[in-house]
């Protein structure tokens, strides 16, 4: 159950997140140029329907980000991480693919292949490599750093999925900007895999060569979001966080480097 789990809840939601985009990127929708309110509110409701879908029978971690943090401090067997996150690849693939039928009169009226690539993938506002890194860890440090913060209080039972959902929204729209906030290597990784794929009319590359950002960035900023909640307020230091701090700060040094050479 944890593997059907896993797979409902992150097609659910690429179909919602996905499925906003799409409307507002794609030409004659009802939605076009709805802007990034729209996007970034349809995400994170997205996200909120998607765990109280996957809650009851995976944990709802939709997310390989989520699955290693947890990993990462010991709160999730990492035996279990593969499946999970083969889970969520399929799931991801899944949703984008019903997004493609969905909008299906849409994409040969849309003649920008940027556009219809954003619909299954997240594309930098500017490329700068080691930037564009640093933006995706910042925003799954502050995903994952946020859930454990949410995790530690009571709520009233059946109400921590809308408070994480405020917590996407928020996220895209204070981080989002950047680069998209993937957030999560799945919901890129396999929707990409899916624009590939797909016989969608009038489409470019998949832009392979930055598909490996929006899957690193949420790993490292992920796992630091976890360490550092476990650290700073439980007073307990996984060996993890001696080696994702140092590449951490590496990778933020080089983004530094980046810029000051391209003045």
């Amino acid at each position: 159950m944890s593997f059907l789990g896993e797979f409902i809840g992150t097609m659910l939601l690429v179909v919602f997140g996905g499925g906003v985009v799409a409307g507002v990127v794609l030409k004659e929708t009802k939605a076009e140029n709805a802007g990034w309110m729209v996007i970034a509110t349809g995400w994170g409701l997205g996200v909120v329907i998607a765990i109280y879908a996957a809650a009851n029978f995976s944990g709802a971690h939709l997310n390989p980000a989520v699955t290693i943090a947890l990993a990462s401090v010991g709160d999730f067997d990492w035996n279990k991480v593969p499946i999970y996150i083969l889970a969520q690849m399929l799931g991801a693939f899944a949703g984008a693919v019903i997004v493609w039928m969905h909008y299906l009169p849409h994409w040969k009226e849309t003649k920008d292949p940027l556009k219809q690539l954003a619909v299954f993938s997240t594309i930098p506002a500017i490329r700068s490599k080691w930037s564009n890194l640093v933006s995706e860890i910042i925003g799954s440090f502050m995903l994952l750093f946020g859930i454990f913060a949410i995790g530690s209080n009571k709520f009233t039972e059946g109400l921590n999925p809308l408070v994480v959902g405020g917590l996407v929204i928020a996220i895209g729209l204070s981080l989002g900007a950047t680069t998209g906030y993937a957030i999560n290597p799945a919901r890129d990784l396999g929707p990409r895999i899916a624009h590939f794929m797909l016989p969608i009319v009038g489409k470019g590359n998949s832009d392979w060569s930055y598909s490996w950002i929006p899957v690193v960035g949420p790993i490292l900023g992920g796992s630091l979001g976890a360490l550092m909640y476990k650290a700073m307020f439980k007073h307990e230091i996984y060996p993890l966080f001696y080696v994702v701090v140092p590449i951490i700060l590496l990778i933020m040094a080089f983004a530094v480097v980046e810029q000051k050479h391209s003045v």
